[in-house]
Parts: C-alpha cells; structure tokens; sequence
C-alpha cells in the first residue's frame, strides 16, 4: 500500500510539474519587440510598437498602452507607432495586450525618457558676505519681504526663524517639537510652510506671527526635502529625483516632474527656491545649484558653488551647502550652508 502511494505521489507530481510547464509556456508566447528600440529617448523622438511571435501563434489584434495609458490598436502584428511628445521625464511602461486563438496575454517592458537640453554651467560674482549663525543646521531660506525667514533641521533643535541678514540677528524663533527633523520651508500667501524629514507632517504659520495655523500630513508615504512655489502651486521635493506640485489650500499632489539631464535622472533634490520663472534646486552632498524647468524637469544649467565653502570657517560641525534664497528687490541669491559661519550675497554674471 505504502508503494502505490508513493508512485501516485510520485506521478501526481510528475504530472503538476507538466502542467505548470505548459501553463509557462502559454505565459512566454510573446514578448515586445526591442530589436529596433532604444533604452533611451527624447521627447522629440518617437518609436514603434510590436511584440515577437516565436510560435507563430495567429495574432488577432494587439492593444498597446504607455504608463497604463492606451495609445493605440494594431490587427495581425502589425506595428504601431508612438511619440515622446508630451510624456514626462523618466521611465515609461509599456504594455502589450495580445488577443490570440481566443486567448490574450500580456506582455511589457520601459524605456527612459531623458532631456534632450544640454544644460551649461553659470558664473557668478560674490557681491556681499554675511555673517550666519554657526549653530543653524539650515534646511530652507526664504525672503518674506525683507525679512530673511530660516528652517533648521536636527531632532530636538529644529526651528523657524526670521533673521536680519545683514547682522545675522536672529530676533524671532520658534522650535518644534523634539521629535521632528525640521526641513525646506516657503512663504505663499502670508503663511510659512515648513517641512519635516520622515515624519510626514508638514506645519503651515501665519507669516507674521509664527502662530501656528496647521499640521498636515503627506499626500503620499515620501520623505519631506525642500519646498518653493510659484504663483499657484508649492513644489517638493522628497530626496530622489522627483519634484511633487501641491495644491497649497489641500497639500494634496496636482502633478510632478522628474530631474533629468541629457543622460540620466538627477536623484537627492534638495532645497529649492523659485527665482524667475525656473526652479534652483541645490543637489544634496554636491556643492551645486541645478536649474531645472518647472514644466519638463530638464536642468538647464548647474551652478557650481564649491568655493563659498572654502569661504566658511572650518570646525567639526561644518556640513554642505544648503540654502538658497532670492531677494527680488535686489535681483540676487543668498546662498548658506548647515552650520555655516556666512552667508554669501552673489548675482549671476550675464553673458
């Protein structure tokens, strides 16, 4: 009895392994065609769709989709084509679903879309120096009329503050509480927004006072980096290459964009600052400034800012760049850094 089990066992399982391997095979009937593709593109490019049909199964038809997105039908195998026109920045994925002898399958596969700009470096001049508080671990800087408004970062130090530029003076100051990491800050419609690290809580103050109007939390599971706006929207930015646009009234996301140059994404986007219609983003641990389009992503221009830091007094604490703020009146950058000793006024030299 003990033997007959064991056969049957035996050619159960001999048996389950056949139709699993049927059932894979049915599954790798088709795959997408990449012999003509590229990993990469440009927006001004375009390519075309097919799947490969190694079992010269009889196709019916095949439906293609882009980010989830259909984009269009082709009968038989025939090809369908596609242009980058008017996609975002960044990977896409593509989707096949083929209709064959009654059945359909899927299959997929991404490309990447990167910047079809050439960004160019920008000079600049340093037009004044100032001194900053040594002990701010500045995480966002922002002019409020002609105020200078600061957000420092660490646990149990964390603060927002209004200095005088000029001095230094720090003359208002508010901590919050010791277990947030204070990050970006910016001023839209006479409220402060300020972010924290991981907590995903974000405060929202009355401009003037620093009375607290609201906590709120994220909109997604992301970390808090920097934060600027234009005259509708606030951008954020959460530490990879992605910059979120939120409705300032709901905090909810509107849209977002992904930093590219001509050949890859641009991850650790840290503090911004909106400064003339473009988004200056400082590059985490890079001592640069990325100029990046507000609408593609695409940088236009780096600013290298790694002499400001042999500038700055060096002690133990002395950390990177981080700080970046545009004053209209005089048409130029404060640019600072975590637990620098200056602050620097400088103005972009114009060719």
């Amino acid at each position: 009895m003990k033997k007959h089990n064991l056969l049957a066992f035996i050619l159960l399982g001999a048996s389950a392994m056949s139709c699993d391997g049927t059932k894979n095979s049915e599954k790798n009937l088709f795959k997408l065609d990449t012999s003509a593709m590229k990993q990469q593109y440009h927006l001004e490019e375009s390519t075309s769709f097919s799947v490969v049909n190694e079992k010269n199964k009889e196709i019916d038809s095949v439906v293609y989709y882009v980010n989830d997105k259909r984009i269009g039908a082709a009968k038989g195998n025939e090809k369908v084509n596609f242009s980058f026109n008017n996609q975002k920045l960044g990977y896409l994925n593509i989707k096949a679903l083929v209709f064959f002898e009654g059945k359909n399958q899927e299959v997929d596969g991404r490309v990447e879309i990167t910047s079809s700009v050439a960004f160019t470096p920008l000079k600049y001049e340093i037009v004044n120096t100032y001194p900053h508080d040594i002990k701010a671990y500045t995480q966002g800087l922002e002019f409020y009329r002609d105020t200078l408004i600061e957000g420092t970062g660490r646990h149990g130090i964390s603060t927002l503050r209004k200095t005088n530029y000029k001095t230094g003076e720090v003359y208002k100051q508010i901590s919050i509480p010791e277990k947030y990491f204070g990050e970006g800050i910016t001023v839209f419609n006479n409220k402060v927004y300020q972010l924290t690290w991981q907590s995903h809580t974000g405060f929202v103050y009355n401009a003037d006072t620093f009375e607290k109007i609201k906590e709120f939390k994220y909109f997604k599971n992301i970390e808090g980096w920097g934060l600027t706006h234009d005259d509708k929207y606030l951008y954020q930015s959460d530490g990879t290459e992605k910059i979120w646009v939120l409705d300032p009234e709901t905090l909810e996301e509107v849209d977002y964009i992904n930093v590219y140059t001509q050949n890859t994404k641009i991850k650790a986007v840290n503090e911004l600052e909106w400064i003339e219609g473009k988004i200056y983003g400082n590059i985490y641990q890079k001592d640069a400034v990325a100029v990046i389009d507000p609408k593609t992503g695409a940088i236009e221009h780096i600013i290298d800012f790694t002499e400001l830091k042999h500038k700055v007094t060096p002690h133990p604490e002395l950390d990177v760049l981080n700080g970046i703020a545009y004053n209209p009146k005089t048409k130029t950058i404060f640019v600072t850094g975590k637990n620098w000793d200056k602050m620097f006024e400088i103005r972009i030299k114009k060719d």
